[in-house]
């Protein structure tokens, strides 16, 4: 199976105050974990697309094997950088089965979530795959190449799900305790550092 991932990086954190790339997550920056989650997974090529904090983050991301694709557009919304990372991907390997959509902001991801989305995905045969959590379909999700067109109409400030809730019948789904965790203020940080003891 060749799948590929877009991780989207590219945010300024506005309501954290600080990067969120960056955090501390049990010992490793949260951009890095989620990162290497999506390696150990087998993903096949992994596009980061970044935006502010450029050149942090790409620093911290300098030793990983992935493609880092900079989205100077990245104020105008999560679409945008979808569709920049998505035509990157695209460009590098024309042979892609499916692309895998993530967010870098939750700290619980693991390799086995990426797993599932890819078995569901050969068992299933459903054109898209999303996580479910807190009774609703999210990220990360799987794409099959029929979406790819759909993915690239989006508008710039939409991000997958979107695309997730027009298209009902053709989604599949996997659970993803936890997920509904996502960082995007120091006090869900806090809360979050306090639950992990």
């Amino acid at each position: 199976m060749n799948s590929g991932a877009i991780i989207l990086a590219a945010g300024s954190s506005s309501r954290m105050g600080k990067s969120k790339q960056m955090l501390d997550i049990r010992g490793e920056k949260l951009l890095a974990r989620t990162v290497q989650s999506v390696l150990n997974a087998g993903v096949s090529q992994v596009v980061v697309v970044l935006g502010s904090n450029e050149q942090e983050h790409r620093k911290m991301l300098k030793d990983l094997p992935v493609k880092i694709v900079y989205n100077p557009d990245w104020k105008s919304g999560m679409g945008s950088s979808l569709k920049a990372g998505l035509k990157h991907l695209t460009a590098i390997d024309h042979a892609l089965d499916s692309v895998i959509v993530l967010v870098c902001d939750q700290p619980l991801l693991t390799m086995e979530n990426i797993s599932n989305l890819m078995a569901k995905y050969q068992q299933t045969q459903k054109p898209v795959i999303a996580s479910r959590y807190s009774g609703m379909s999210g990220v990360p999700a799987l794409f099959d190449k029929s979406f790819f067109g759909k993915l690239s109409k989006l508008s710039d400030d939409q991000g997958a799900k979107k695309i997730i809730l027009q298209h009902r019948a053709d989604v599949s789904e996997v659970d993803f305790p936890g997920g509904e965790i996502d960082l995007d203020t120091m006090e869900d940080y806090e809360a979050f550092r306090k639950r992990e003891g």
